[in-house]
């Protein structure tokens, strides 16, 4: 392998709430990084959008920050790797101009022309019936109906924004669209674009878009990027961009994985069945699988995965870590007539705080987390989030414990599906993400899943380590089989006794509040 010492790889992670620019080592240590804030669009009829030159705009002035900070000379950075949320579409033009906002995992606007696309004389679960074996044999998954898959927001600018989709020259997820702006390369990797529903996953060495699957989509190929591993060099920076940065312009560019895949690769849990938790804001619980699989019935599949040749379960709930964001900014510190200041306290710390020392359970009080509709393990854009069983005698600090619990109910009813699909229980499980500097939610999570619950260092940062570990595969500083050990583990929970009855009970009061009102949820919030 070559040579580690002293080199770095530039990694960006462009999240929902926006992106962060590091410097990270070839072995995963975060030197520095920059952080900025984008601009979330919510629009009527369950659009969420965000401005794609904004997303450059920070990138650019995030990577800048950190580069100008002088921790690493330029020549000793060897690679920029980026990854990025996953599941949106952004339309440009052949200049690799953007001709709208972007279209983002959250938007549900194409849900109808999906059910259309998807349907058939014969159904099952409103999916024709050969339609639906042929997305399986070939993909592994299936368009979701809920709208939110790329597909979904494609068909969308074709039906409603007929222009757009006309001169859009490529429709690239978030992560290819980026990596344009660095390489001036329209390229999607095998696992970015896996989400389309329109690509044979059957041979992992040789994925490509299937001429049938266009077909049913009503799309055509010339719309989308040419394929490449996320392991292959892409090109090297524009000379415009690294003469911005202040880097070699012959600077090479991976071409790199989504946020989940990504996650996966820095938490350290590369291995087949070996488990990560991530929560921010939305969750997952995944692991790599030998085998492309699918579970119709709760939205999970095998898909390709960024490492070569291995497939991983892709899965995601809508909202976890929003749900503490929604009680700040909706509910205690509002900006209105209520409240005046302009200095928040640190609100996060605050809730760590609250719940630690507010007993288990939250006085029976029951949190549903579904600000956003649920994506796994049920798929359904109409359900709701509520508070259950609240009294005279319930306190903030209830409600607040109760949020932490909600998310972790939440998880273990996909974590009971996710085994079933594995065949296999997935203990101990590593915990990444915002949430996993939370103490008190790591031991929440271990009580409610009756697991064990690995803290990962710097856990916000493992996006970022995972950007840097497959640059320095693609760039022989690495092997996958390194990666685990250079990622440390902080704390491990034990799963308390004490609470075990608790949260069973209350787990199954979670389950029936889903089910006896989900039909209300349907009248209520029917499109």
């Amino acid at each position: 392998m070559a040579a580690a010492a002293d080199k770095y790889i530039l990694a960006i992670d462009l999240g929902t709430s926006g992106p962060k620019s590091a410097l990270v080592s070839t072995r995963g240590k975060v030197i520095d990084f920059e952080f900025e804030n984008i601009e979330l669009l919510i629009r009527p009829n369950g659009g969420a959008e965000q401005d794609p030159d904004q997303w450059w705009r920070a990138i650019i002035a995030t990577a800048k920050r950190v580069l100008d900070k002088k921790w690493v000379a330029p020549k000793d950075i060897v690679c920029v790797s980026c990854t990025t949320q996953w599941s949106g579409t952004v339309a440009v033009d052949q200049h690799g101009n953007a001709l709208t906002n972007a279209i983002i995992w959250m938007d549900t606007r194409g849900s109808r022309y999906i059910e259309q696309t998807t349907s058939g004389l014969i159904n099952i679960s409103g999916y024709g019936i050969r339609k639906l074996r042929r997305w399986l044999k070939l993909t592994g998954g299936v368009p979701g109906h809920a709208g939110k898959d790329p597909i979904a927001h494609i068909l969308y600018l074709k039906h409603e924004h007929p222009e757009c989709y006309r001169q859009g020259y490529k429709l690239l997820e978030p992560k290819d669209y980026i990596n344009l702006k660095f390489t001036g390369k329209f390229a999607a990797s095998f696992d970015s674009i896996a989400l389309h529903w329109i690509t044979d996953n059957r041979n992992l060495a040789k994925v490509d878009y299937d001429d049938r699957l266009l077909r049913l989509c009503g799309v055509t190929r010339d719309k989308f990027p040419d394929l490449r591993r996320a392991v292959d060099i892409l090109g090297p920076l524009r000379k415009e961009v690294a003469r911005e940065l202040g880097l070699d312009e012959n600077t090479p560019v991976i071409t790199g994985t989504p946020d989940l895949p990504c996650a996966a690769i820095g938490s350290g849990a590369v291995r087949d069945f070996e488990g990560h938790l991530y929560v921010g804001t939305s969750s997952w619980i995944t692991c790599h699988v030998p085998y492309k699989k699918t579970d119709l019935f709760h939205n999970m599949a095998a898909l390709p995965s960024a490492i070569p040749e291995r497939y991983f379960i892709a899965n995601e709930q809508e909202t976890a870590g929003a749900c503490l964001t929604f009680l700040r900014d909706n509910i205690l510190y509002h900006r209105d007539r209520l409240l005046a200041e302009s200095n928040l306290p640190n609100v996060y710390k605050m809730f760590d705080e609250i719940a630690e020392k507010t007993p288990a359970g939250s006085n029976n009080v029951i949190f549903m987390p579904w600000l956003y509709g649920e994506r796994t393990p049920v798929e359904n854009d109409s359900v709701r989030a509520g508070i259950f069983n609240l009294s005279l005698s319930t306190t903030r600090e209830h409600l607040v414990r109760a949020i932490f619990e909600g998310v972790a109910y939440n998880s273990k009813w996909l974590l009971g599906y996710l085994e079933k699909f594995i065949k296999r229980r997935l203990d101990p499980i590593r915990f990444i993400g915002g949430g996993a500097n939370s103490n008190v939610w790591c031991q929440i999570f271990a009580d409610v899943l009756d697991r064990t619950i690995q803290q990962v260092k710097d856990p916000i940062q493992a996006n970022l380590r995972g950007a840097a570990f497959l640059a320095s595969i693609s760039m022989g500083y690495l092997s996958v089989d390194d990666i685990a050990d250079h990622v440390e583990i902080v704390r491990t929970y034990q799963p308390d006794p004490k609470n075990r009855n608790l949260y069973d009970r209350l787990y199954r009061q979670f389950l029936t509040l889903y089910k006896r009102n989900k039909p209300i949820f349907k009248r209520l919030n029917r499109a």
